[in-house]
């Protein structure tokens, strides 16, 4: 009966996941409609757009460490409860600056639901291959809900207004509030750290003007501005670690990265999350701009890019019985290194079989390192640590996402400008000339060989990690 109670319990846990990986991409597609009924300038839409998954990262660290401390499942009821509420509010916005509120209440309502779940399965599955499975279930969720989101919000658009994008979440959230509190247990630390007003606010301000800075970067709006935002966000950044580093009972257990394995999974983590960014910004941009695609035809297109990556951590569980995690997933690296191979080959008629295969090829075999990595960083730390190691592999979900479309982005970039001699900055400049179509096409290449090596390099750092013991982070 209670191991029932504790798989009804995970699929509880699974509406969250899949609702917040939704939002962040749904809105992509509802953005010009939404933006045309509110008079949305260009700046705001860049604030409605991006303001959910700006608060989402800055505060995931933080809402770790109070669910260790308050309660995880009373942080993730609060978080549902405020999910709702505010997912109505932005439905019935009346302007852009309501919307640009609401979405941005909304990033910080996320950021209590990710660690909560992720921490709340590392205590309710004990039981090492339970909890392999459980993990790869909310991390199929998660990946599942990023690549629908376009699909399901394409669907909506053409049915009804542009605020259904936001009602879908209302009733799930319900479904959480009243089936948590019975099917999911209480946990709290006392030995979790202490809340320091300055920590939460330097970790908040360092990931808010890291990544405002790199995606003003990605978006080819390089200035004074931007620039200083990353410099001064890396700063920050310094200075938090810095004070974590001395502080007895931290916001965030910075010790954790004493363990290489631990170490080693959150920079593949990163740096995987760097590799498929840039692909996805590349893919998206080349079914657009070079062959053609709507949006929404482009969309489902690129959908097999998230679904590849929810097959692979399906399986992933399956590997982890014939193999080593570890073995597993630099396995699955290489499978993406191939994949990002493919796509340094699309070009002429075969360009779309070549653009899907290498997509669905590249995120098939991050499948194992989402899973059985997460699993890794979670399980092998106490109990008590659950939500900050959990806030440590999301935030460095996020970051990689920024990074890789800033880096890959400008590299395209720098890319495309060389080989169209410097006439044109961006594909959507001269989107009717072969020759500016064909440049774009080599930038794909370019950014599918530096995908590879990415995978490669982190293929290689893997082989050489061992799990490590069931108490070598308790330190």
């Amino acid at each position: 009966m209670r191991n029932t109670r504790t798989w009804l319990g995970l699929a509880v846990l699974t509406l969250p996941t899949f609702l917040v990986a939704m939002d962040v991409t749904a809105l992509l597609l509802a953005l010009p409609q939404l933006s045309a009924d509110l008079g949305a300038t260009a700046v705001e839409q860049l604030w409605i757009s991006d303001g959910y998954g700006f608060l989402v990262a800055g505060l995931v660290i933080t809402m770790g460490t109070l669910g260790d401390r308050i309660g995880r499942r009373r942080l993730l009821m609060i978080g549902a409860a405020a999910f709702a509420v505010l997912s109505v509010l932005a439905a019935s916005a009346t302007s852009p600056p309501a919307l640009i509120a609401a979405r941005l209440l909304l990033g910080a309502a996320g950021a209590t639901l990710m660690p909560s779940t992720l921490a709340l399965i590392t205590n309710m599955f004990r039981d090492q291959r339970e909890r392999g499975q459980a993990i790869s279930i909310w991390a199929t969720c998660q990946f599942t809900g990023g690549a629908l989101g376009p699909v399901i919000a394409g669907f909506l658009l053409q049915h009804y207004w542009w605020g259904s994008v936001f009602l879908i979440a209302v009733p799930a959230m319900l479904v959480l509030l009243v089936a948590g509190p019975f099917l999911l247990p209480e946990f709290r630390s006392d030995r979790a750290g202490r809340l320091d007003p300055v920590g939460v606010g330097l970790s908040l301000a360092a990931v808010l003007l890291l990544i405002y800075g790199i995606k003003q970067l990605a978006v080819g709006h390089a200035s004074g501005a931007s620039a200083a935002a990353v410099a001064a966000g890396a700063a920050l950044a310094f200075f938090f670690v810095r004070r974590q580093l001395r502080a007895p009972r931290p916001l965030l257990d910075l010790r954790l990265f004493r363990s290489r394995p631990f170490a080693a999974v959150v920079a593949g983590l990163v740096l995987a999350g760097i590799a498929m960014a840039g692909t996805g910004l590349l893919v998206t941009q080349y079914l657009q701009g070079v062959l053609g695609y709507s949006p929404l035809a482009s969309a489902v297109l690129f959908a097999p890019m998230g679904l590849g990556v929810a097959a692979g951590t399906m399986a992933a569980p399956m590997l982890a019985r014939r193999t080593a995690p570890t073995t597993a997933i630099a396995g699955g690296l290489a499978v993406s290194a191939l994949g990002s191979l493919l796509l340094a080959t699309a070009d002429g008629p075969a360009a779309l079989p070549l653009v899907m295969a290498g997509i669905t090829v590249l995120a098939l075999g991050t499948g194992p390192l989402f899973a059985l990595g997460t699993g890794l960083v979670v399980g092998s730390v106490p109990p008590e640590r659950a939500g900050s190691a959990a806030s440590i592999a999301e935030t460095g979900n996020y970051l990689g996402g920024s990074l890789g479309l800033a880096l890959l982005g400008v590299a395209a970039t720098a890319v495309y400008r060389w080989r169209m001699n410097g006439t044109s900055d961006s594909l959507a400049d001269a989107i009717d000339l072969p020759a500016a179509r064909a440049a774009f096409t080599t930038s794909l290449h370019v950014t599918g060989l530096l995908a590879a090596l990415i995978f490669t390099g982190l293929t290689a750092l893997m082989l050489t990690v061992r799990r490590p013991a069931p108490a070598a982070l308790r330190v």
